[in-house]
């Protein structure tokens, strides 16, 4: 594993070659750390992307084509080294694409391009996937990454939405890890904003979809930003650690999700799932702002 830096006169990132994952982000002037550790005490991860699954398959198998696969929860890309296809100052590349080991557990090819691209105190997190193939693929892309609390000490913050009405969100099967059908809970939002406690993931993430949500802001004491992740994508998950008051949250853009407890379709079958034809590219980002 190599680890590669870009920068600028506001903030420092540093990137892994395996997963392609954010390792740091720092501050300049403060030399304030935004990105979690990775401390196996909490979650040994820090900003993996979830490809070419997003969450758990039912029973870990797919179905495709009358035969199937195991993949285990969230893909396998945040388990493998990347490339390094160009860097500058401020921008990196990395690339991953399908193998002999790949197909084993995901019958289709594909190139995953991963960039990070600084502007500012904004950092945009870009995925480009290829299909080489002469066939359609399918596959579901998502990021994780993990937000230190702006003071450590507190396990209370209040999160912004740009939303003037309240959310649904689903709920976590904790034995399969998929999501219940039928059950829905309310988030009830005051000018867009709830509190987040040490309590709010005791069920593990919530899942947020046809939300129409495109900006999530973890506030300051005084309401002020601190972190806001800017997004076009149909869903979002909001998660920390049950039971272990982590210090630290992660806001969650997604293009898929995990299946529902009762799904038994085939792989294409799946909501929210991507398709990309034969030589074609698919192309989405989200955007980190630090305030």
């Amino acid at each position: 594993m190599d680890k590669y830096t870009i920068k600028n006169d506001e903030l420092t990132v540093s990137v892994n070659s395996f997963g392609a994952e954010i390792s740091s982000i720092k501050d300049n002037k403060t030399n304030h750390e935004y990105i979690w550790c990775g401390d196996a005490t909490f979650w040994n991860r820090q900003s993996p992307v979830l490809f070419p699954i997003v969450g758990i398959l039912k029973n870990k198998e797919m179905r495709y084509k009358g035969k199937v696969y195991t993949m285990g929860q969230h893909g396998f890309a945040r388990d493998n080294e990347f490339e390094l296809e160009k860097i500058s100052d401020q921008e990196v590349w990395f690339v991953f694409q399908s193998s002999e080991k790949t197909l084993e557990m995901y019958p289709f090819e594909f190139i995953l391009h991963i960039g990070y691209k600084l502007n500012g105190r904004k950092l945009e997190v870009l995925w480009k996937i290829e299909n080489p193939s002469d066939e359609k693929i399918y596959f579901s892309i998502g990021g994780h990454p993990a937000f230190y609390y702006p003071e450590s000490d507190s396990y209370e913050y209040m999160i912004e939405m740009d939303s003037d009405k309240d959310l649904t969100y689903g709920e976590i099967d904790v034995n399969s890890g998929c999501i219940v059908k039928g059950i829905e809970h309310t988030l009830s939002l005051n000018e867009g904003r709830f509190t987040v406690d040490e309590n709010t993931f005791n069920n593990d993430a919530l899942v947020f979809e046809n939300s129409n949500v495109s900006k999530v802001s973890i506030l300051h004491s005084d309401k002020t930003p601190y972190i806001t992740v800017e997004f076009d994508m149909p869903l979002f998950a909001l998660w920390s650690p049950a039971n272990k008051k982590a210090p630290f949250m992660c806001i969650e853009p997604w293009c898929g999700r995990c299946d529902y407890t009762t799904f038994d379709g085939n792989f294409e079958d799946k909501e929210y799932i991507n398709k990309l034809n034969s030589k074609d590219e698919f192309n989405q980002k989200y955007s980190i702002i630090f305030n």
